[in-house]
């Protein structure tokens, strides 16, 4: 049996879903529940070929409610256990997910968005943002990642672990069809080696000891009775869930001190926005690019700054205003002007947001 997935630091030239496969080992992670659903099918392909050498195992649920289930099960038995998912398959797990929510289960999943609604395309879409945000009934208290290159997927597979077993919230890396499917390069790395601890997982059922004589007793539920039970826990968790919140929100912001127009994009469309505030600025126009990283919990604070000398917001996405939605709740209030380039299902590119913008006036 092989030591290590990865020794040192080294480059490889990858599918998206490959990087996941091998993120996911580097994180220590024991197991994966999965049902196949493209585009994250290779996920689970690459995960059986090297998992075995590594001693690490998998299980094909009949499907995608059960892996999201049993993904559960293998979190509550102290396993470090992953899913991944999409579309269809996203949608079927969002109970198993809003389970893990009420009880502070810290499962990871990892969802290859494609287009919808329903069946869709098998191809690309950003159009999973409000069901991975808030797709499960109750008040959406999980963490999104969007990561927008291979590089960003492998770092925040291994980041995904640690926020979840950290703060005991769901986690999810979103990712899209065509992270998965393109090749690009990458470094990957030994989280060990760069000072990354992994937290530890623990045993939330059947822990070893009398409960309540050797350790505190556990007391696991997802329903409830009475509507001032529920409060309770609901404000528990929303206690909890805002007072970590900040030590989670990530964003990455470009030219925007002086920004009269800012793009808000995110995921794979954060680099057509990167690209196009380059070629724009060289124009002489004042462009920036805020890019939220966090989805959920939404990096507020730090949008509302980048934004102080704008004229208008330009929200541009791969969704009829999936995102559009979460930066006007964020901001409410403001008195900027906010319009939408929305592309469901299809590709964005730099040329595409520097024609509209120059278009518009």
């Amino acid at each position: 049996m092989a030591d290590k997935p990865v020794k040192g630091e080294k480059r490889f030239f990858v599918t998206g879903n490959e990087v996941v496969a091998w993120a996911a080992l580097a994180a220590n992670a024991e197991i994966m529940y999965g049902y196949p659903i493209t585009p994250q099918n290779e996920v689970m392909h690459y995960w059986t070929r090297l998992a075995p050498k590594y001693g690490r195992r998998f299980l094909q649920t009949e499907d995608e409610i059960s892996a999201g289930f049993t993904t559960v099960g293998g979190v509550l038995s102290g396993a470090r256990a992953f899913t991944a998912t999409a579309g269809p398959g996203n949608t079927l797990m969002q109970e198993s997910m809003s389970m893990a929510e009420m009880m502070q289960i810290p499962t990871v999943v990892v969802v290859q968005q494609r287009g919808g609604p329903s069946t869709g395309t098998v191809i690309y879409s950003q159009q999973e943002v409000t069901m991975t945000c808030f797709g499960g009934n109750g008040e959406g208290f999980r963490v999104v990642y969007s990561t927008g290159s291979h590089q960003e997927l492998y770092d925040y597979v291994i980041k995904a672990f640690n926020t979840a077993w950290k703060y005991r919230i769901p986690t999810f890396v979103l990712g899209d069809g065509y992270q998965a499917k393109m090749r690009e390069s990458l470094i990957m790395y030994d989280p060990e080696e760069r000072g990354i601890q992994m937290v530890p997982t623990e045993k939330i059922v059947g822990a070893s000891g009398v409960p309540g004589v050797d350790r505190e007793p556990k007391h696991l539920r997802n329903t409830y009775n009475t509507e001032e039970e529920l409060y309770k826990v609901v404000g528990d968790l929303a206690k909890h869930y805002w007072q970590v919140a900040p030590e989670i929100e990530e964003y990455e912001e470009f030219d925007c001190a002086d920004a009269e127009t800012v793009i808000v994009a995110h995921g794979v469309v954060t680099r057509a926005a990167q690209g196009a505030v380059k070629e724009l600025r060289e124009q002489g126009k004042k462009v920036g690019h805020f890019r939220p990283i966090t989805l959920r919990p939404f990096p507020k604070k730090a949008m509302e700054k980048a934004i102080q000398k704008a004229k208008e917001i330009l929200v541009v996405e791969s969704a009829e205003g999936q995102l559009a939605k979460i930066v006007k709740a964020e901001i409410y209030g403001s008195d900027i002007p906010i319009t939408g380039y929305f592309r469901p299902g299809m590709g964005i590119t730099a040329e595409e947001i520097v024609e509209y913008i120059l278009n518009k006036g």
